[in-house]
């Protein structure tokens, strides 16, 4: 692609971005979404894994939620612990949060890991506050449950939510300064969604990308955050204007896109 055409696209998507709620991005005007956390040599969704993304200077981390069986709001991305503990099996909202906090969920990736438990979603706030945004993957957790724990923390603005469309439409309903991600799958859907929600933010897989989806995310005012397929498709994505990318490997993705200013 020639030079001319690329700094044409990056332009177009800064204008975007200038138009979100969101802080510019810190690396080549691309936003970095660490999925799971920095879990590369790390349990994923810990603690341990998002401080680490911090550290790298990710813009985002991704945060999947569930609710336990007390109540509780908690971060695993599986709707069971069998493929985290060691001695548990079970759905996680068969366990209270005493119950899942005696679980070692570190050890299964490395003994210096030993003492990782599963996060709560106040902690995570408590962590992210004033460093990272939140990329929000709501499993299955109440939307009234999580506004309160966001707003009392005044951090409407640094999550993205990302849900089906019942959860969706209570987020635009009870926090219109709330921050929604839809994703409308397959690229036929995608002007109904916008005609929908009118987002400012819209998420899609790999699988879906195509320069006409970017195109039209771009002509409705919102930015792309694409769910990647691995480092091979960086190049192309940022070719096509892609705005945002949530990857498993955030400081290889962040080198990237620093060598290529």
């Amino acid at each position: 692609m020639q030079t001319w055409t690329l700094m044409a696209l990056f332009l177009v998507a800064e204008a975007v971005s200038a138009g979100t709620p969101l802080p510019p991005p810190q690396h080549g005007g691309v936003y970095v979404v660490a999925h799971r956390g920095a879990h590369e040599g790390i349990p994923e969704n810990t603690l341990a894994a998002y401080k680490k993304a911090i550290e790298l200077g990710a813009d985002f981390v991704e945060v999947d939620l569930r609710e336990t069986k007390d109540g509780q709001i908690v971060s695993v991305h599986n709707d069971s612990v069998d493929s985290y503990a060691r001695d548990a099996k079970g759905p996680v909202k068969g366990f209270t949060l005493a119950e899942l906090k005696v679980m070692d969920i570190g050890s299964r990736v490395g003994p210096q890991w030993r003492d990782e438990r599963i996060p709560t979603f106040d902690e995570i706030l408590d962590l992210c506050k004033g460093k990272i945004g939140i990329y929000l993957d709501l499993k299955n957790a109440p939307v009234d449950k999580l506004l309160p724990m966001i707003r009392a923390r005044n951090m409407e603005r640094s999550v993205l939510w990302y849900a089906g469309p019942a959860p969706m439409k209570q987020v635009v309903e009870q926090c219109p300064e709330c921050v929604p991600m839809p994703d409308p799958g397959p690229e036929r859907f995608l002007p109904r969604v916008i005609e929908q929600w009118k987002p400012r933010v819209i998420a899609s897989t790999w699988k879906q990308m195509s320069a006409s989806f970017v195109k039209t995310c771009h002509e409705a005012g919102a930015i792309l955050i694409v769910d990647e397929d691995g480092p091979k498709c960086w190049k192309q994505a940022l070719e096509w204007g892609v705005d945002g990318i949530q990857t498993d490997h955030p400081e290889a993705l962040i080198q990237f896109l620093e060598a290529r200013k």
